[in-house]
């Protein structure tokens, strides 16, 4: 297993020095990635601040809480109704038609509210910090109809907020916490060689990856995100007319005139294309994809079949500007192998669609602007 893996890391090693010492393209992509790292660095600093002040924050909070449960101090009957009033929204269907009166730790309850809400509403309300004692003054009702107060739609009852690292986006100090305890079991699983060391650093690897990316797991890994692994946005501003600009995006069989990877797009008709562009080490990667819209001079959208090797979809909207020239909004989301680790890696060395993205749309601003096709577009020389 241990020779398996040498190997495997060996290749990689030989791949990525391959890649960063081609003769031709080898120093463009040692100085994006130098730059990468640069960028990487000054965010990491940020980070470290805003960590800190999160830290700070929670454990202040957190000192209020115990001191709360141990010092008892006397609420006001404003701020105790508040806190009742706040609690309604995930209890009741109808929290407005519900009057909460307070005074001195006593808190009177009236209004109209279903059978069924009753008792989680008197038991929530009694463990409210400050509440002594419950009065129910409730109205009690088996259903809505012909009941006022309990008309309308009905608010979506709150299940209560998900632990911190149940959720889509992690706090600083998640981030810190959860990053901590993977880099400790990804360090324990390298250090032992049978397969339940192996398995926690695996997982520890995956933890420390989700804080560091602060992307959901099925992001991260790419496995059941669809498209919506990785979004990418950019606008750009083209001296041209927005028919002339259109015209362009909409007849992509032009891409290889500024895109250096596609290498050629057919048209199969009913908005369907197929695409051949430019993959690893020199090798070529198909797909076909489906025109979902396409409004004049205002929006092009699409996606691929779901067959694909690489799922993607995007929208572009045009804006003509007063001058005359054109903005152009793209907005892409993509699925690469590995999800966003496979987009994180190949970012640092400028192969991720982002990166292509960027050059491509300087190269289409060129080509547009001066009718000229870029040196380096794939279509050069065809």
């Amino acid at each position: 297993m241990n020779k398996g893996v040498a190997m495997i890391v060996g290749a990689g090693v030989g791949a990525g020095l391959m890649y960063l010492y081609d003769p031709q393209m080898g120093r463009r992509r040692r100085a994006l990635a130098r730059d990468k790292l640069i960028h990487a660095t000054h965010r990491i600093d940020g980070a470290v601040d805003v960590t800190s002040r999160d830290l700070t924050n929670r454990a202040v909070g957190l000192w209020a809480e115990m001191r709360s449960c141990v010092v008892r101090q006397e609420v006001g009957d404003e701020v105790l109704a508040e806190r009742v009033r706040s609690e309604l929204g995930g209890l009741v269907s109808h929290p407005s038609a519900i009057d909460v009166q307070a005074e001195q730790g006593h808190v009177i309850l009236s209004g109209p509210v279903l059978r069924d809400e009753v008792n989680p509403l008197l038991k929530r309300v009694a463990s409210v910090r400050g509440v002594r004692d419950v009065e129910n003054h409730l109205n009690v009702h088996d259903e809505p109809r012909h009941v006022p107060g309990l008309q309308g739609q009905p608010m979506r009852r709150l299940s209560g907020q998900p632990l911190d690292f149940m959720q889509r986006h992690w706090s600083p100090t998640t981030r810190l916490l959860m990053g901590g305890a993977g880099g400790a079991l990804a360090a324990y699983g390298a250090g032992r060689r049978d397969a339940f060391s192996s398995t926690l650093g695996l997982a520890g690897l995956t933890m420390l990856a989700r804080a560091i990316t602060n992307i959901e797991l099925k992001r991260l890994i790419g496995v059941g995100a669809g498209t919506r692994a990785v979004d990418i946005q950019k606008t750009i501003t083209i001296n041209a007319p927005i028919e002339r600009v259109f015209e362009l995006w909409a007849h992509y069989q032009n891409f290889p005139h500024f895109m250096s990877n596609v290498r050629d797009v057919k048209d199969l008709g009913n908005g369907h294309s197929r695409w051949v562009v430019t993959g690893p080490a020199g090798t070529t990667v198909e797909w076909d994809a489906v025109m979902t819209s396409s409004i004049p001079r205002e929006v092009l959208a699409w996606r691929t079949e779901p067959n694909s090797i690489v799922q993607h979809a995007g929208i572009i909207r045009f804006l003509s500007n007063a001058d005359g020239s054109t903005t152009v909004n793209i907005h892409l989301t993509y699925n690469p192998g590995m999800g966003g680790l496979g987009h994180l890696v190949a970012s640092l060395f400028g192969a991720d669609p982002k990166s292509q993205m960027d050059e491509d749309l300087v190269r289409m601003k060129t080509f547009i602007e001066t009718g000229k096709v870029p040196a380096d577009a794939a279509a050069q020389g065809t």
